[in-house]
């Protein structure tokens, strides 16, 4: 794989809580350097991080409902298009893992539809986050076979600040219970480039990785 392949596969992520506003200007100046697919930074700064993308060919991605996916359905719409209102082309939402264990599958569906809804009426996409370390198969299958009939763009193995991270099971798991219009994102501790080559060849068209720059040097190197 060449680098202009590998950067079409990352979302260059930073989503620390302690990171100060240069770390976050120069993820985006980064992302546009090497031409990541996306650059996921918070809420907070996505006017921000839009402003710095424009014309560069790289996504502005957020998050909604992040890192638990715990908050009010309306609150994760409202968090939805007010970043859509900032810029954001791409939002990844935290589906709530209460009520999945619950088994409250339709509070879970009415809440991924809602947030899916206000973000494809305004030509956006959505990767919706599962948390995969807190489920077992059975609510994986279930989420996947709830997003492919909403139509979500990305299913998500995990936020990375969950205590687990992506795995192989769970990407193959994932591929083969979503529909062909959905795809995966891969993300929490993809540190290496064998990891993003083996999340890629597992079906992953996404992966979010705070360590690009070092995932390119591996590349270079190898």
């Amino acid at each position: 794989m060449n680098k202009t392949s590998l950067a079409k596969l990352i979302d260059h992520t930073v989503l620390a809580p302690d990171a100060k506003h240069a770390v976050f200007a120069a993820a985006c100046d980064f992302a546009v350097a090497h031409k990541t697919a996306a650059v996921c930074i918070p809420p907070f700064f996505v006017a921000e991080c839009a402003r710095r993308l424009a014309n560069s060919g790289v996504k502005v991605c957020t998050v909604v409902g992040f890192p638990h996916g715990n908050t009010t359905t309306d609150a994760k719409v409202a968090e939805a298009k007010i970043a859509i209102e900032d810029g954001a082309d791409e939002l990844d939402m935290v589906v709530n893992a209460s009520k999945i264990k619950d088994g409250d599958w339709a509070f879970t569906r009415a809440d991924i539809a809602a947030v899916t809804a206000a973000v494809h009426n305004a030509g956006r996409k959505i990767k919706v986050i599962f948390e995969n370390v807190l489920l077992d198969a059975g609510e994986k299958i279930r989420l996947c076979e709830i997003c492919t009939e909403l139509r979500c763009d990305w299913v998500k193995t995990s936020t990375g600040f969950g205590g687990g991270g992506a795995t192989l099971e769970d990407v193959a798991l994932m591929k083969a219970n979503i529909g062909p219009e959905v795809q995966i994102k891969a993300a929490g501790g993809v540190r290496t480039l064998p990891q993003v080559l083996a999340f890629a060849a597992a079906g992953a068209t996404r992966v979010g990785c705070s360590r690009t720059a070092e995932i390119f040097d591996q590349l270079a190197n190898s």
